[in-house]
């Protein structure tokens, strides 16, 4: 059994981490979060200290790692922009981190973590959960064992709308999330890239605070990728079963479905680290820099090879 802490537990994601550490056996001894309502915790670790006091959770770690039972591993769910800060505390309390995506937001932030990794012979591991589906999975052992010349055309489309909170939320504010490439496309970048290959080429034809959209060219494959927060751009059929989400990947005109087998990644993901496994830094490395170049990319416009949902 392995000692967990947990930064930023009411966030919606925490929850599957709490799920995934519940169910893989070890145990969670004490959380933080700003928020200070968290029935949640009595389904999980109704045991496990929980501080809305930053300072307070860090003096407790500190004690703790020199007890008889220190920290193994610090899950890490708090807002995008503290991922840096969070990483390097654990770290540097010789805590292994287990962050969600982002990992960072920044190239500098990467190579910051990267020397503290080195420095103090801790990991860092990315939930990249994408990677553990069993539809994906088999689409790239599919694609490995093609002939490597072979180059896919990929459409990437992901609707998934928001209201009015999430603008006036730390999810609305680019210098937190790192906005929409970066907070809702970062998976969908990171598997396309883990499957076809390096990025060769990036051109952005359009990006605002709701919706985005480019091309890419892989290794292996050209993408239309388009990302949305409007309601309006989920397709009408789509709209008419009450569905406010939309998600599709083409692959040389066939459908990819994987709309199910989301429910237990997590915890797949957390067995794999347990394991000696995981995804580590330079795993997370590709998308961080993609999409930091997406967003500091001046749009083209409409022309070009562009996603099929900007004719309109």
């Amino acid at each position: 059994m392995k000692n967990f802490i947990l930064i930023g537990a009411a966030g919606y994601v925490a929850e599957r981490h709490l799920k995934a550490i519940k169910e893989t056996g070890n145990k969670l001894i004490a959380t933080t979060d700003m928020f200070d309502v968290m029935g949640r915790m009595d389904s999980y670790f109704p045991e496990a200290e929980f501080f809305t006091n930053f300072s307070g959770f860090e003096n407790f770690v500190t004690q703790q790692q020199k007890s008889y039972a220190p920290i193994d591993y610090c899950s890490i769910c708090s807002p995008n922009h503290l991922h840096r800060s969070h990483i390097e505390f654990a770290l540097n309390n010789n805590i292994d981190a287990i962050c969600e995506k982002p990992l960072v937001l920044y190239p500098e932030d990467l190579d910051s973590i990267e020397n503290l990794e080195k420095e103090t012979g801790r990991k860092i591991y990315n939930i990249l959960q994408l990677r553990h589906h069993s539809v994906i999975k088999s689409l790239h052992d599919k694609i490995k064992d093609e002939p490597k010349n072979k180059i896919y055309d990929i459409d990437l489309t992901y609707v998934t709308s928001r209201g009015k909170w999430y603008y006036n939320s730390w999810k609305g504010d680019v210098t937190k999330s790192g906005s929409i490439a970066t907070n809702i496309g970062i998976h969908f970048f990171d598997m396309l890239i883990w499957i076809f290959g390096d990025v060769k080429q990036s051109i952005v034809h359009s990006y605002e605070s709701d919706k985005a959209s480019g091309f890419l060219q892989l290794e292996r494959a050209r993408v239309r990728w388009y990302l949305s927060l409007d309601y309006n751009d989920v397709p009408e059929n789509s709209r008419q079963k009450g569905m406010r989400t939309f998600r599709s990947i083409t692959i040389e005109g066939k459908e990819i479905e994987f709309s199910e087998g989301f429910t237990n990644l997590h915890t797949e993901t957390y067995r794999n680290i347990l394991a000696g496994g995981g995804f580590g830094l330079q795993d997370a490395k590709p998308c961080i820099l993609l999409t930091h170049q997406i967003r500091n990319t001046v749009p083209v416009g409409i022309k070009g090879d562009h996603h099929p949902f900007l004719k309109g």
